[in-house]
């Protein structure tokens, strides 16, 4: 369960930076990891209904 809620709080965390940061290229990278990790928790949370 722990690793659930690090990843919960890492895509909220770099939703928000991606959204106040300017560089464009930084955010994109923090959108994609936001995306990486939205995946990982999304298998994560189907093993743990199982």
């Amino acid at each position: 369960m722990a690793r659930i809620d690090y990843l919960r709080e890492q895509v909220a965390r770099a939703e928000r930076l991606a959204k106040a940061i300017l560089d464009q290229q930084t955010a994109e990278r923090l959108q994609a990891f936001a995306a990486e990790c939205r995946a990982e928790l999304q298998v994560l949370t189907v093993k743990a209904a199982a």
